[in-house]
């Protein structure tokens, strides 16, 4: 994955992390954690919180999924979940192209795992399904 996609998924997750009185410390501490899995620096991380990217095309489906994962991860880092980022983060999900069923059951089956943490083989499952 080029640069620009990269910085366009930080973006996002840091749009979702401002849904809800700003970025907290723990949600900046799992920024960094995935930037530095992307191989962006966290000088390049801190620009974004000012000058964010504009969304890029993710590709393939197996990448948006990923991007959804962390989406929902964002999300429930903070132990403290509103209506908000629950709207927002089903925006994302449809808007880079994935099953509203999917994003549905994803959302309503995070309750019942710990921290609401949705397992990746889980959150693989419930996409596949969709597809048959």
């Amino acid at each position: 994955m080029d640069k620009p996609s990269k910085l366009s998924l930080l973006s996002d997750l840091i749009a979702l992390a401002r849904v809800s009185d700003g970025v907290k410390d723990i949600e900046h501490s799992f920024l960094v954690v995935v930037a530095n899995q992307m191989g962006i620096s966290e000088t390049d991380l801190k620009l974004l919180y000012d000058v964010p990217q504009k969304p890029v095309p993710i590709q393939p489906e197996a990448n948006r999924i990923l991007h959804f994962h962390r989406l929902v991860l964002m999300m429930n880092v903070d132990r403290d979940t509103d209506a908000l980022e629950l709207v927002k983060v089903k925006n994302f999900g449809l808007r880079m192209g994935l099953s509203q069923e999917a994003v549905t059951t994803v959302l309503k089956v995070m309750d019942d795992y710990p921290n609401k943490v949705v397992p990746p083989d889980v959150l693989i499952k419930i996409f596949k399904t969709q597809h048959n």
